[in-house]
């Protein structure tokens, strides 16, 4: 997995000698093996690293997950910090729970002077990613997932620009990140909702990507590498990319008929205006 994150850093150009990189940690395999692998590629790249963990106060259990992570870095020579959030109970709880975790990872990012943030996605989470953008209708960009490097969803809460997402293990798979942490007698923690059935992803990764691996043994990697493809074809600059079938088809209507904008939801509950400018198709998010 070493040479493979090596690899991915050095081709995709994700950072640089110099450059500190934040790692975003929750105490689970996919993070915990993220941190250590860095760690050991700082001769190699000349980066430093500095961890840091969101508690989204939802677990009891997050405090210990992330108590682990905490003694792996003090053994790493890493600093970590940990940032506290509120999300209160309620609908839309994933969605809401994972912008308060991006914005207190850019916060945190802009505090310590980290250029990067890495997370730890592996092919197998691009995979499901395909797949569930799939089953909610996404057209060619909304299939182009999990780039190694992509633009925050989020700002920081002040003034000063995101920083850039980088995924260091977007070319591992998961059986990779295990046989690491068992190689390096790494402990880690397992977050049980990545066994709870209630989440389409879950049922994605337990129910259909077996299904799907008995027909075609390599179907991870033709997933991720259809994502890839559409990556190239189709230009981030999209300014509807991501957005569902539906979405995308109001906002075509509207342009159609010449309104001057239109209201559309997105997942987690916020709207967006959409206007057109010069026949352009312009999103701005309601305040």
């Amino acid at each position: 997995m070493r040479r493979l994150a090596l690899r991915t850093l050095r081709d995709e150009s994700l950072f640089g000698r110099g450059d500190r990189v934040l790692v975003a940690c929750s105490g689970g395999p996919d993070s915990t093996a993220l941190l250590h692998v860095l760690v050991m590629l700082r001769r190699e790249i000349g980066h430093e690293v500095i961890g840091h963990g969101v508690d989204h106060g939802l677990r009891p259990e997050a405090r210990g997950e992330l108590a682990l992570v905490a003694e792996l870095a003090e053994k790493l020579g890493v600093p970590f910090e940990v940032t506290r959030v509120d999300v209160e109970p309620g609908g839309n709880l994933q969605a809401r729970a994972r912008e308060a975790r991006h914005r207190a990872l850019q916060d945190a990012a802009v505090r310590r002077g980290a250029t990067v943030i890495a997370t730890g996605h592996t092919a197998d989470d691009k995979a499901e990613t395909v797949l569930l953008r799939l089953l909610r209708g996404a057209g060619p960009r909304g299939l182009a997932v999990l780039e190694p490097r992509a633009p925050s969803p989020v700002s920081p809460s002040g003034a000063d620009s995101p920083r850039d997402l980088v995924r260091p293990l977007i070319r591992a798979r998961r059986a990779d990140v295990l046989s690491h942490l068992e190689r390096h007698a790494l402990v880690f923690a397992r977050d049980p909702s990545n066994l709870d059935p209630r989440f389409t992803r879950v049922r994605v990764r337990r129910e259909l990507i077996p299904l799907l691996t008995e027909l075609s043994p390599r179907i991870i990697e033709h997933l991720c590498a259809l994502a890839d493809m559409l990556g190239d074809v189709c230009p981030s600059e999209d300014p509807m990319g991501g957005l569902g079938r539906a979405q995308r088809g109001a906002i075509e209507r509207a342009q159609k008929k010449g309104m001057r904008t239109v209201k559309i939801r997105m997942k987690g509950g916020r709207e967006l205006d959409v206007t057109f400018p010069a026949g352009k198709i312009v999103l701005n998010e309601k305040k």
